[in-house]
């Protein structure tokens, strides 16, 4: 693939030129210092760039494609979901009566888009087996925050004293994060031969100080904790809750439902299983739902039905931990979201997780002989290799994930999670075809013939990139965020 050449749009410049020229018309001038404050006016114009209308688009084409994303080619970020966003969603989400909404409009004129909310909850409800979910949540971060604010009121309306919450040495960052967040402190239980959580050092942790454990089901490693009974009657036995990490819910949905494995709280990355946009960082949503008996303490307001099927904000929660930002939730997220089950409907949400699952295993199954899979046994919607083979034979993860850009593809997560040495993290999801799973196995075994056959050239991928590789160490040691140019 041909490079393009795109320098930064000021070094395209000239003085006095226009984008476009608006007509002029017989409406009289107003004068800003009459209708604005002063001190808020420019004193000089600002520096921006002077093009014409094409030279701008063409700037910003030519600078997106050399930006990978899932609508380019596999996107294969082990733990993160990346599939394909279909462009109904876009399409949808971006209709003028969607996006003309004030969220301070009277609720009676916004009937529909309530509606839309409320089926949205109805659907991950049914999914999950819980009760009622909020769908304020703006992350799966945020998620997790307001699943153990809720946690956390829970114990303290029944008087209980908990201070820590128990998390998997294998547990996404956030955890311990919002843990601490919170106010609790996180306990780490160890793995088991198998990669699932260690019973028996579960069991030397647990106390009636333990407010809960967050589990990710499947967990990092793409395994299923198959004992997962066993677990909740270890956490219950205090009045510990347990909450899952629906990260990893694409390897579940339609198959078994976290209520029926004894959760108490449960987040949805919608960004991830329900395809809306993830890449470039967001804008997320990470509804929570709870069992009964945490509904109470679910943050404010509440979707409502009545019996005249009138939908209505409900604030009557006096033991909610209240709201967790101005208004509702990222409504044009949650509408992708209802969008995309709906197209997909129960059949296709059912095929959808079972093929996650087929292509993550086909594509271990390509790559096995050459790339140890460590924990390979009952390997879900992703799996976990390790490169320590390749990395005593001069290459490291990292080189392999860099050659990997120059064929084309994302590189997988690598150097996660901690207790695999030089990991390389990979989920294909359901949006990928057989051939382009073979191409992608075909690369990993070839980067491993080159360390053998031209190791320099793994050493200094990628080479066929818009940005070569870069000096990290110098990079964060020299750390410059900021760019100045004068025109």
């Amino acid at each position: 693939m041909k490079l393009i050449d795109t320098p930064i749009i000021f070094t395209k410049s000239k003085q006095n030129v226009q984008g476009a020229e608006i007509p002029r018309t017989k409406i009289p001038k107003l004068n800003p210092n009459e209708i604005i404050n002063k001190n808020l006016l420019r004193e000089d114009y600002a520096k921006l760039p002077e093009l014409t209308e094409p030279e701008i688009v063409r700037h910003f084409i030519n600078l997106s494609i050399k930006n990978h994303h899932v609508d380019r080619d596999i996107y294969p970020l082990g733990s993160c979901t990346m599939k394909y966003n279909p462009k109904i969603n876009d399409k949808l989400a971006s209709h003028e009566k969607i996006t003309s909404i004030h969220p301070d409009e009277n609720e009676k004129h916004i009937q529909g888009a309530l509606k839309i909310l409320y089926e949205l909850e109805r659907y991950l409800s049914l999914m999950t087996g819980m009760n009622r979910f909020t769908l304020q949540p703006s992350a799966g971060s945020q998620g997790e925050f307001a699943g153990l604010l809720v946690m956390q009121k829970y114990h303290k309306n029944k008087g209980n004293n908990k201070k820590y919450v128990i998390i998997p040495e294998t547990a996404h960052g956030t955890n311990p994060a919002s843990v601490i967040l919170v106010g609790y402190k996180p306990l780490k239980v160890k793995s088991n031969e198998k990669g699932r959580v260690d019973i028996d050092h579960l069991k030397s942790l647990m106390n009636n100080e333990i407010a809960g454990m967050m589990l990710t089901q499947p967990n990092t490693l793409g395994l299923f904790e198959d004992q997962i009974e066993e677990i909740n009657e270890i956490i219950h036995s205090e009045d510990g809750l347990m909450y899952m990490d629906g990260a990893n819910l694409n390897a579940l949905i339609g198959i078994t439902k976290p209520v029926d494995m004894g959760f108490d709280i449960v987040h949805i990355n919608l960004h991830k299983t329900f395809s809306t946009p993830h890449g470039g960082g967001g804008p997320g949503a990470g509804p929570i739902g709870v069992v009964k008996k945490l509904t109470p303490y679910l943050p404010i307001p509440m979707i409502n039905k009545t019996n005249e099927n009138y939908f209505e904000w409900d604030y009557n929660y006096p033991k909610s931990i209240g709201q967790l930002h101005t208004y509702y939730g990222n409504y044009g997220i949650l509408v992708r979201a209802w969008c995309y089950i709906r197209t997909l409907g129960e059949n296709g949400v059912k095929q959808m997780t079972r093929q996650a699952i087929i292509n993550a295993n086909y594509l271990k199954k390509k790559i096995e002989k050459v790339y140890e899979i460590p924990f390979s046994n009952g390997t879900m919607h992703e799996f976990v290799a390790s490169c320590k083979n390749q990395k005593i034979r001069g290459i490291k993860v990292l080189d392999i994930a860099k050659s990997l850009l120059d064929y084309g593809f994302h590189a997988p997560t690598i150097y996660f999670p901690i207790n695999i040495p030089e990991a390389l993290m990979m989920e294909p999801t359901e949006s990928e075809t057989k051939e382009t799973l073979d191409k992608f196995a075909d690369a990993l075994i070839e980067i491993d013939q080159k360390i053998t056959e031209s190791p320099e050239q793994l050493l200094n991928a990628p080479i066929k990139t818009p940005v070569k590789r870069l000096n990290e160490t110098k990079a964060n040691r020299e750390l410059n965020l900021r760019f100045n140019y004068e025109i």
